[in-house]
């Protein structure tokens, strides 16, 4: 066994310092055969339980700690048992949250069970004189002066200990630590101070080279070995961590779930079928036993604070969920499995997602931090990594490269490419034809290809929210993000794997539409929703709607893949609108087309009976995430929990070897059952489908409810629901493309008006009308101005008087009247009139009243008439429109190119499905795209462009993607050149040239 253990190690958890990956440095200590393993990340245990994980898969016993650091302070902290961790972990909570932190006072007041090793004499003195001599240790490494060192602790009675400060596993790797510090100091290789960086000698020596380098020292080896047998213990946090719960007057938790479960059944059901009743009792009974209660009522509290929720993932499978009102699917009547949710083997916790209106969600969370108390609540955190885009622009600003340079090569590269070689990426992909990439380039790439997939920092996660017992540092460091919310230093895979129960507090900005959807019809047409009681599943409008694949702005179905696959299905109920919206997937494109020929009455034989068995309604082809576990279990032999794990770890980054293990364990299960080996490499080959994106039952099933309450609210009140969807923004489309679906849907669009819009959309009858917050470079809180004195004291009568009501920056006013809000009051004057009345009104305002904008009209001087000035022409007027608002809402652009069209002899987009077979021009405005591979690894595209009639789908296959992606942008016209092809009844356009127009 090795002598020595490397007490002071770095990975990339040390944010921009470590130049290796965790698997990295334990496969380098695996291989000097040593025992023992420090992890020590710069103030952070951001890796730990990734750590602990690795260390085992590579029989290492792992040691935890951290090196905390200031400015002028730093010492390595080594846990010796679970209260040294917590005391760690405190220590890291207030280096990140006290601005005035002083190490040497932090460790003295958490000072149980930890081991101290620094080069500082200050610091030592002070805890040795303090807290004695024991577990104080003066750290010594190779290349550094030891001699004043070794004095001083021999003076004061110290051990000494040597470590590498290990930053890299080997030499060479020192040009990426360098690269990191360079891009943590925004810095230039020149001009990075030299003390940012670890000596190039902080490499992971063998115990042979540190034995070596200490010969005149051997007791700071031997104390190495020491140290780590005093630190070695068996991390726990001690089992699942949640917040205890009690009903009102001292009810126990179970016992007040099982009321409200019972009180909730009633609401939902009425008289309560035994049916219910015995399922309620099944899964009551589990989450007794699992001690899960305090988890059920808390997250019924919370969804209490918000009328329109939708609580979502496999806890929707769950009938108490349903009766607590967390969940709105009846999990009795569509057949969800409750064992996806929650088994009496699973070892992890539940995990339940509720989404709320998107700008209510964080008052939610005030709401949430204040009942339970802020320390003991904090968001969880992700992981930023550097992706191929941010990782080449940050390595050639580090080479000192011009932003032009930069972009020239960065911005060619897309933030969805899949990227394990940016190099290769950028000799390879057609994006990059013609262009030079000489040095320092091929460095540049080199090192991104190196860091790809690093961290670099801390961000908030989108909802996961922790409530424990006491306060969260005393299981994980805390930390302030920028936006002023307490985020933990693990991300959610760590934190649910060291007991960590999280709750998904998710904005969805579907539940504002229908909210602001349900309030415009009411106000504008009398009719009164009520969301809880509503359910249009049988609607045969909305389901009309929903089987022609008019779905652009619904919920969860609006995507180019789902509206082709409802317009190929021809289906609209709510069973199979959840079965198309989880089958949707990266992987999954061969068992799409199989899936529908199978509904289509195509004859097919099973891979195997039992998946017909299992799997009726989907013909035997996989599509849920609980089909991946029923098909282990029924035709391998696992068991509930094997079949979990499965389901887990497809889903999962750093399970490449336990896939192995259990794909072997599937194999040798199903062959002892007689299944032949060539079905079942087929069978294999569509569970691996599910790998990193995909979905349960329960999960579709809640947002298909929501999808059917969009798709009800267009099929019924379209100029309401658009105006909706465009106000909140951030669908799946840009404004254009919901603006030209408004048209095709029928609606009149009108342009914003000083007196009619508000900042939102509007929409009515026939009409949407344009609001004002579409106009670029006004200040919401201009417009808010705006509205108000409009609604105290009236329309505007004028520009004047306009002017005179509401102090706005001149520039502003400006951007309104381009965008055409003013040419109904001031129906006399033109706009380059109105323009020079801003202008001249700016210009003679007193001194003093122009002192801040806000006051700049503030006199009451009307000002000298406009003089006669030209209008602007059309040209001028679109190039503004397209200016103010970002796109041209009098026309669509295509309309511009009419006569050349003509020409052309193009087809009209509404009119494909007559040309099937037929080579044809077609044009197009781009609306999305979507990179996608063959299965030879090959790129390809899908690509959804307009003209001036309708929506189309192109496909852009290898060879055409290849000499003609380059040319696509969102903003100008194409002309496409291609094959109409159809499949199962829907024409799309297969490309063959591009021309721009």
């Amino acid at each position: 066994m090795s002598k020595f253990v490397h007490l002071h190690v770095h990975s990339y958890y040390s944010f921009c310092r470590g130049a290796n990956s965790v698997e990295e440095i334990c496969a380098a200590a695996a291989a000097y055969r040593m025992p023992y393993l420090a992890l020590t990340d710069t103030n952070g245990v951001y890796g730990l339980i990734h750590f602990l994980q690795v260390a085992k898969e590579h029989n290492l016993v792992p040691l935890v700690g951290a090196e905390v650091s200031t400015a002028n302070e730093r010492a390595v902290l080594l846990c010796k048992s679970q209260r040294g961790y917590t005391n760690l972990s405190r220590i890291l909570t207030a280096r990140h949250l006290q601005p005035d932190f002083r190490l040497a006072q932090a460790i003295l007041q958490h000072p149980q069970d930890l081991v101290v090793l620094s080069d500082q004499p200050s610091i030592l003195h002070r805890l040795a004189s303090e807290l004695g001599s024991g577990d104080i240790y003066v750290e010594l490494q190779p290349g550094r002066p030891r001699r004043g060192l070794l004095d001083f602790a021999r003076e004061h009675g110290l051990k000494f200990v040597a470590t590498a400060e290990v930053h890299f596993v080997a030499p060479s790797d020192y040009a990426v630590h360098r690269l990191l510090r360079a891009i943590a100091n925004n810095a230039t290789f020149d001009r990075l101070p030299e003390r940012e960086l670890a000596p190039k000698g902080a490499f992971l020596r063998s115990p042979e080279a540190m034995c070596e380098a200490f010969s005149g020292t051997p007791e700071a080896i031997t104390n190495t070995l020491r140290i780590a047998e005093q630190c070695a213990f068996d991390f726990s946090l001690g089992g699942f961590i949640f917040v205890p719960y009690s009903g009102p007057h001292g009810e126990p938790a179970f016992e007040y779930l099982r009321r409200l479960c019972y009180e909730g059944a009633k609401w939902r059901y009425g008289e309560i079928p035994e049916a219910v009743r015995q399922r309620l009792e099944y899964e009551l009974a589990i989450i007794r036993d699992k001690g899960f209660a305090p988890y059920f009522l808390v997250v019924h509290e919370i969804v209490k604070q918000a009328p329109r929720t939708c609580g979502r993932g496999s806890a929707a499978a769950s009938l108490v969920s349903y009766c607590l009102g967390i969940t709105h699917v009846d999990p009795v009547r569509y057949d969800l499995f409750f064992e996806r949710f929650l088994n009496r083997g699973r070892k992890d916790p539940p995990d339940i997602d509720v989404d709320f209106p998107w700008d209510e969600r964080d008052d939610v969370l005030e709401w949430t931090f204040a009942r339970f108390g802020r320390e003991s609540t904090a968001m969880i955190s992700n992981h930023v990594t550097f992706k191929a885009r941010a990782a080449v622009r940050e390595i050639a600003k580090v080479y000192g490269l011009p932003d032009a340079e930069i972009d020239r090569i960065s911005k060619r590269i897309s933030g969805y490419w899949d990227a394990d070689s940016v190099t290769t990426l950028v000799r390879t992909h057609p994006a990059f034809r013609d262009v030079d990439t000489p040095p320092p380039w091929p460095d540049i790439l080199r090192l991104a290809d190196r860091i790809h997939g690093f961290p670099r920092n801390l961000s908030v996660h989108p909802g996961g929210v922790v409530i424990v017992p006491g306060k969260v540092e005393d299981y994980v460091p805390v930390e302030m993000a920028p936006k002023g919310v307490r985020i933990i230093q693990w991300e959610k895979d760590q934190a649910e794997d060291a007991g960590l129960v999280k709750i998904d507090l998710l904005g969805n900005r579907s539940l504002a539409v229908i909210r602001d959807a349900l309030r415009a019809i009411e106000q504008h047409r009398g009719i009164r929703i009520d969301y809880a009681k509503w359910n249009p599943l049988e609607d045969p409008k909305t389901q009309e709607l929903i089987a022609r694949g008019d779905t652009m702005g619904v919920f969860y179905v609006e995507s180019p893949a789902m509206r082709l696959l409802q317009r190929k299905t021809r289906t609209g109920d709510f069973e199979h609108l959840v079965i198309h919206s989880s089958i949707i997937r990266p992987a999954a494109n061969a068992y799409i087309r199989e899936y529908v020929r199978r509904l289509r009455g195509g004859k097919y034989e099973p891979l195997h009976p039992v998946l017909d068995k299992i799997m009726p309604d989907t013909f035997g082809i996989m599509v849920y995430q609980e089909d991946v576990s029923r098909v282990a279990m029924e035709l391998a032999g696992f068991d509930a929990v094997e079949a979990d794990e499965l389901r887990k770890i497809l889903s999962k980054k750093h399970r490449q070897r336990q896939l192995e293990d259990y794909r072997e364990k599937f194999y040798q299960g199903a062959l002892a059952r007689g299944v032949e080996k060539e079905t079942l490499d087929k069978i294999w080959d569509m569970i691996l489908s599910f790998s990193g994106y995909s979905f349960c039952k329960p999960h579709s099933a809640s947002y298909a409810q929501v999808s059917y309450k969009s798709a009800y609210l267009r099929a019924h009140f379209p100029a309401e629901f658009m105006a909706a969807v465009i106000s909140n923004q951030g669908g799946y489309y840009s404004t254009f493309a919901y603006i030209s679906e408004a048209k095709r849907m029928g609606l009149r669009i009108l342009p914003p008006d000083i007196n009619e819009s508000e900042i939102e959309y509007v929409g009515c009858d026939d009409w949407l009308r344009v609001g004002l917050m579409q106009v670029k470079d006004v200040k919401r809180e201009s417009l808010q101005l705006i509205i108000e004195e409009r609604r105290r004291h009236g329309p505007y009568l004028s520009l004047r008087d306009f002017l005179r009501r509401v102090r706005i920056d001149p520039s502003e006013v400006r951007q309104l009247i381009k965008a055409g809000a003013f040419d109904r009051v001031e129906p006399s004057l033109n706009r380059p009139q109105m323009i020079w009345m801003v202008n001249t009104r700016a210009s003679i305002a007193p001194v003093k009243a122009a002192s801040t904008a806000s006051d700049l009209f503030a006199d009451e001087f009307d000002g000298p008439v406009p003089p006669p000035l030209p209008e602007y022409d059309e040209r001028t007027r679109l190039r503004l429109e397209l200016e103010t608002l970002g796109f041209l809402i009098s026309r669509h652009p295509l309309e511009l190119y009419r006569d050349r069209l003509r020409r052309k002899r193009t087809i009209p987009a509404r009119d494909l499905e007559k040309y099937v077979g037929q080579r044809v021009q077609v044009a197009g405005w781009l609306i999305t795209r979507k990179l996608a591979k063959t299965k030879e690894e090959e790129l390809m595209e899908f690509v959804s462009f307009e003209d001036t009639t309708a929506l189309y789908d192109a496909t852009f296959f290898p060879d055409a993607y290849n000499r003609f992606c380059y040319m696509l942008s969102y903003t100008r016209p194409y002309l496409l050149t291609g094959k109409v092809e159809e499949e199962f009844g829907v024409a799309t356009l297969t490309v063959e040239k591009v021309e721009f127009l």
